[in-house]
């Protein structure tokens, strides 16, 4: 298994790294958010930038990524527009979405940008490469608000975003009964012990769900993601209580 290093942090070993979302609506917010990073147990600075009232003015977008950057120091940022049919802030055309990733990564600003791999094969595969040529790192993600596939549909989800060259396949679904939080680890387990070569990502949404977010070390989700100020999906722990609880399974296993 390859990890991901992004900064001083490698995805992928040890316990779950902790990715915490910043989902301010003016630049004032998003900004007095980052500046408390480094007094939270944040390994990784996800800006949703969906919830942001500029996003579709590309200065202003600029202007916010290198306060970001200035504000987060070492801990590495995401990038990420979740887009209205992933739950989501804002519905964006493909092209727009396209262009408004490629314009955070060549800022120089960002470590890793969200690309969703429903967009489409070629924008998934074009984000890829314009990322890897400037030494971004890409989450491919899927997020299903209606329910869980079943696992063999949720790993070969997994896989096809490993194939198009993803540093770290994601997938989110919404558990509607027990068993399908544990169809989600069960894929996780799948997919981590039989075909993954680089760390993934899994989850399963809503307070039934939230054990997911917990042991994935145990199933092999190498990314987890929890809260600050406000949540950015259904099931989102508080940062420290997450942290907390990753470190004491972490030193029972």
């Amino acid at each position: 298994m390859n990890t991901v290093c992004v900064r001083n942090v490698e995805i992928g070993a040890g316990i779950p790294k902790i990715c915490v979302p910043i989902v301010g609506q003016t630049k004032e917010e998003i900004i007095a958010e980052a500046q408390t990073f480094h007094s939270i147990p944040a390994d990784v600075a996800e800006w949703r930038a969906d919830w942001f009232e500029g996003v579709f003015d590309c200065f202003q977008v600029l202007d916010v990524l290198q306060r970001l950057r200035e504000a987060l120091g070492e801990i590495p940022l995401l990038f990420t527009f979740r887009t209205a049919k992933e739950g989501g802030e804002k519905s964006i055309e493909p092209e727009a979405y396209a262009l408004l990733n490629f314009q955070a990564i060549q800022s120089g600003y960002v470590d890793l940008v969200d690309v969703e791999a429903l967009m489409g094969d070629e924008i998934v595969r074009t984000t890829i490469d314009v990322a890897h040529a400037a030494g971004v790192k890409v989450v491919a993600s899927n997020h299903d608000f209606s329910g869980t596939p079943d696992q063999a549909d949720l790993v070969d989800r997994l896989r096809k975003m490993q194939d198009l060259g993803a540093d770290l396949p994601k997938i989110a679904v919404m558990p509607q009964s027990k068993k399908d939080v544990l169809t989600l680890l069960a894929a996780t387990e799948e997919m981590a012990t039989q075909y993954a070569d680089r760390p993934i990502i899994t989850m399963s949404m809503s307070g039934s769900g939230i054990i997911s977010r917990l042991c994935g070390e145990v199933f092999g989700s190498a990314l987890t993601f929890g809260a600050a100020r406000r949540a950015s999906a259904p099931g989102q722990m508080d940062v420290h209580d997450l942290s907390t609880i990753l470190n004491l399974l972490h030193g029972a296993l």
